[in-house]
């Protein structure tokens, strides 16, 4: 605790240099995911190879991924571009089957349902299926942001100040309060963001927040989202 107090503009800095890396690919990966998730979903021959290539982009290893940025967008090597763009691929890889699977959730007998009292396609998507799914892809994203703020540490590695940077800084030092304070910061940060996220989840899912039953809360919704 002596080392955090006497540190304390150096951690504050960090922590809101690592907050803002991981926004960006957060929201970036989650609406990117959910036309291609739609796709996935609505022509099933396209679900194999989409979920497929999104698995292959995940497994792509975060440090090679990182240094090799500069070469593919024509960045200099510490700019935090490139760990947004790399961040926002693994947020994608993650989210698109979850997009998949949350929109494929939705009660079939709805959608049927919208269609008769002449929803259109664009229309029944946003009004019906994104809310409904909504659970399913408010669950993805509480992964996405978890593995997000934890990979963003990795970006120190390469020079682009983050909490990560007190591990590195720590390490080279022999500094333990200094690698254990970054460890608890970035679990505090992942911390606060699901806490966001789940808060975020009770207010523009109300009928989720009731604790209602399966079809009792697929019809609040319905009536919360057509206005009937």
């Amino acid at each position: 605790m002596s080392w955090l107090w006497s540190n304390i503009g150096l951690v504050w800095d960090l922590t809101i240099a690592h907050v803002t890396l991981s926004i960006f690919p957060i929201i970036i990966g989650f609406v990117v995911s959910l036309p291609i998730g739609w796709i996935a979903n609505r022509y099933r021959l396209s679900r194999g190879a989409l979920l497929t290539i999104g698995g292959i982009l995940y497994a792509i290893p975060s440090l090679p991924l990182f240094v090799a940025m500069p070469a593919l967008i024509g960045t200099q090597i510490l700019d935090p571009v490139n760990v947004v763009i790399a961040l926002s691929i693994y947020a994608l890889a993650l989210m698109v089957r979850t997009s998949a699977d949350a929109l494929a959730s939705v009660d079939g007998d709805v959608l049927q349902s919208a269609t008769a009292v002449g929803f259109s396609t664009w229309r029944r998507f946003w009004a019906v299926e994104l809310p409904l799914s909504g659970p399913v892809l408010l669950a993805g994203l509480r992964v996405v942001s978890v593995s997000t703020v934890s990979l963003v540490s990795v970006g120190s590695l390469v020079g682009v100040s983050n909490l990560g940077t007190l591990f590195t800084q720590g390490l080279n030092q022999y500094n333990d309060a200094e690698v254990a304070t970054g460890i608890v910061a970035i679990m505090v940060v992942a911390l606060v963001f699901d806490l966001i996220l789940v808060l975020v989840g009770r207010l523009v899912m109300p009928w989720n927040r009731l604790g209602l039953g399966k079809r009792a809360g697929r019809q609040a919704a319905m009536k919360a989202v057509v206005g009937a």
